[in-house]
């Protein structure tokens, strides 16, 4: 076969063109169909083994050695959160966790201690989030004692310095005022609301009032009642000999006082079961942002394993049901999501949803709503349940790949009451869940009959009323103006 040389077909495309017809039906036959490969049983994974102790104050640390480069890093986590913040104050949590760095210490300024870090390329960070506080310092081997001495200053002594606070508050200010500039955002903070309730802990955020009303003395005694050595757990991992590791520390945070630990309970997530169709009206969109739920479950749940495999089969990217027949069989959305979600110590929330146009709307809303019934009727196939738990047990060695991750896992667990091995007792439940298994689960818990829905769009171009999945209730997202 000669090959004639054309603008369009370069000689080395030409070489494989010649090459693929040269393939002969006999050579072609000897290619084995790719489900009929056959792969080996996953080995288990060596964790190393963390080191535990308990420090004379009530400190306790969590230790892993990792000579691979000369670097040690430290992350703190305190029993605290923006759920133990009053009501009237909401913002108190984030802005004291910000300006216990921002603000410096007692002996320095936030600047001069920026400046000092960056000397040595070292980081300290503090935060705080919904339902825990945390502080972190890394820093090369040579430089722990000045790094270690820093990050004990700044959660021993902070100096909450008025200027930083104003800053913080400003920054926040900010941030209302640009709250409903994403229809996506405003979509998943309306649909967080409508399974906690506005006034949940879990669920409220910032008003300009709430950031009014906190005051400098709010911050100290917010940083008195939670801060202290016996409410905190410190992962340490990287160059560093343990026992020399321990003494240290214990120098760093000598003086350090132990507080009450006589801590207020968390809230509990009182959720009422039905079915609500709500609209967030906006003239300026031409595609609706949709979110649809309830109610999810907890990591503790005996049917977690076989809910994580539901998960992956119903909303798991590419391979998900939602994304092969919403997104690519219907052609009803940009992009399509699903998401049974277990948090450690309360319920987490089960939430679908996608962009679509706005002329696509309800037909969207019923397909999604469509496949939920489906996975509670009738059994996955094996192929499904192969692809999941493939898709885990595969990954499963990424949770092990760093120090970084060991350690911290281990203290989460700790943090929330979990054994220290749930992940890997998880990756042998996995191993034994059935259909049936996921079956059962996803009738126990998923209520496709209970749904709540939310659509952030214009109502006028949607190819149906919105009425017609039920008693449309709109919502105001109007951001109540500062007192002046």
């Amino acid at each position: 076969m000669r090959c004639k040389r054309t603008r369009r077909l370069s000689p080395v495309l030409c070489a494989v063109a010649v090459l693929f017809l040269a393939v002969s039906p006999v050579a072609a036959q000897r290619i084995p169909d790719h489900t009929q490969l056959k792969y080996p049983n996953l080995r288990d994974v060596a964790v190393p083994e963390v080191q535990r102790v308990t420090l004379s104050n009530g400190m306790r640390l969590f230790l892993l050695e990792d000579r691979e480069l000369p670097l040690i890093s430290l992350s703190g986590r305190i029993r605290v959160g923006s759920i133990y913040e009053p009501a009237e104050k909401v913002g108190l949590a984030d802005i004291t966790g910000e300006v216990m760095r921002t603000g410096g210490t007692m002996s320095k300024t936030g600047d001069e201690l920026d400046d000092e870090l960056e000397q040595i390329a070292a980081s300290v960070e503090t935060g705080i989030g919904q339902d825990s506080g945390y502080a972190s310092v890394s820093v090369l081997e040579e430089d722990i004692d000045r790094g270690l001495a820093i990050l004990a200053d700044v959660l021993m002594h902070p100096a909450f310095r008025q200027d930083k606070i104003e800053l913080a508050k400003m920054q926040h200010r900010s941030a209302i005022a640009r709250r409903n500039d994403s229809p996506r955002s405003v979509a998943s903070r309306e649909f967080n609301k409508l399974i906690h309730g506005p006034d949940s802990a879990y669920a409220r955020h910032t008003e300009y009032a709430t950031i009014d009303n906190i005051s400098r003395d709010d911050l100290v005694a917010f940083h008195k009642r939670f801060f202290g050595p016996n409410n905190m757990m410190l992962a340490v991992w990287g160059d560093f000999d343990t026992q020399e590791m321990i003494a240290r520390i214990e120098k760093a945070f000598d003086g350090w006082e132990k507080i009450d630990l006589d801590l207020p309970a968390k809230p509990e997530v009182d959720y009422a079961w039905r079915s609500s169709v709500n609209l967030v009206s906006r003239d300026d969109l031409n595609q609706s942002n949709i979110y649809l739920g309830h109610l999810g479950g907890r990591m503790s749940d005996p049917d977690y394993p076989a809910l994580t495999l539901m998960n992956h089969i119903l909303g798991g990217g590419f391979t998900g049901r939602l994304f092969k027949n919403v997104r690519s069989r219907q052609g009803l959305a940009y992009s399509v999501f699903g998401t049974f979600s277990a948090q450690y110590d309360r319920p987490g929330v089960f939430s679908l949803g996608c962009q679509t146009k706005s002329e696509s709307t309800v037909h969207a809303i019923e397909a999604i709503v469509e496949e939920v019934r489906r996975i509670v009727a009738e059994p996955v196939t094996d192929e499904e349940l192969e692809l999941a738990k493939d898709s885990y047990l595969n990954s499963f060695i990424f949770h092990f790949d760093s120090t970084d991750k060991i350690v911290r896992r281990l203290m989460t667990y700790e943090y929330y009451g979990y054994p220290p091995d749930f992940l890997q007792t998880t990756k042998e439940r996995i191993e034994k869940v059935t259909k049936a298994d996921i079956l059962r689960a996803a009738r126990a818990r998923l209520r496709p009959d209970a749904l709540q829905i939310l659509v952030v769009g214009r109502p006028e171009d949607f190819d149906r009323p919105l009425a017609t999945l039920g008693e449309v209730r709109s919502i105001d997202v109007t951001i109540p103006p500062p007192v002046r």
